[in-house]
């Protein structure tokens, strides 16, 4: 009887964690969705002044819109393209009209090509505001001598080109060709796995309690000789 016991303590126990856990991750999918929804409706929001973005606070994603001119020099980071295999990021200074330079994320372009000059013309930009937080501790350093990044490392790419630590990917291409494919901001790397570690859950708690019930089970058919 003790035996039989024990099998039923631990597997109601067990499998209430198991479930208990499955039910916060789907709780945290609604959140995720509801989150990503959010998101992409700051996206695709009507763009305002780039000053306008950081009252009362900085606004990650925000549309924005700014007017200026590019300035010398530029950052190439190496990333992947799904289909298309290795680019580089092409990332510049800009001054905008009236304030300090910032960073543009120009877009990709295939690694053999070469990275053209910025063009010394006055320009209205329209991107997202973006603090990518991609560089951890594996993350190598920049080879400076090749000028190959392999993060966005917004403090520190900010200052190799003289530049406020503030990052506006465009979402489409300017007035003028810079030899880019524009990558805009979207929800695509943001992971949402939410619904796999339920799934994951719920399965561990079914095999748990199809265990449970096997050894209960044996239990009531071979009953322990000490009781």
């Amino acid at each position: 009887m003790r035996r039989l016991w024990f099998f039923l303590t631990v597997g109601v126990i067990g499998t209430g964690i198991l479930v208990s856990l499955g039910v916060w991750q789907v709780q945290r999918l609604a959140w995720k969705q509801d989150l990503l929804a959010r998101i992409e409706v700051e996206i695709a929001a009507h763009p305002v002044p780039l000053e306008a973005a950081f009252d009362p606070q900085f606004r990650r994603y925000a549309p924005v819109t700014l007017s200026g001119t590019f300035g010398e020099g530029h950052i190439r980071m190496l990333a992947s393209r799904r289909n298309i295999g290795p680019v580089y990021r092409i990332i510049r200074p800009f001054t905008p009209e009236g304030a300090a330079p910032v960073l543009i994320d120009t877009g990709w372009s295939p690694v053999s090509a070469p990275v053209m000059g910025a063009p010394q013309v006055r320009l209205t930009l329209t991107g997202n505001l973006d603090a990518p937080i991609e560089a951890d501790g594996l993350t190598p350093p920049p080879d400076l001598a090749d000028n190959t990044w392999f993060a966005r490392d917004v403090p520190a790419m900010a200052e190799a080109l003289n530049t406020r630590p503030v990052l506006v990917v465009l979402r489409a291409a300017p007035e003028i060709d810079l030899g880019v494919t524009p990558w805009p901001v979207d929800t695509a790397g943001i992971p949402n796995d939410h619904l796999q570690y339920a799934i994951t859950w719920f399965s561990l708690a079914a095999i748990w309690l199809a265990m449970t019930t096997y050894f209960v089970r044996r239990s009531v058919r071979a009953p322990d000789p000490k009781d």
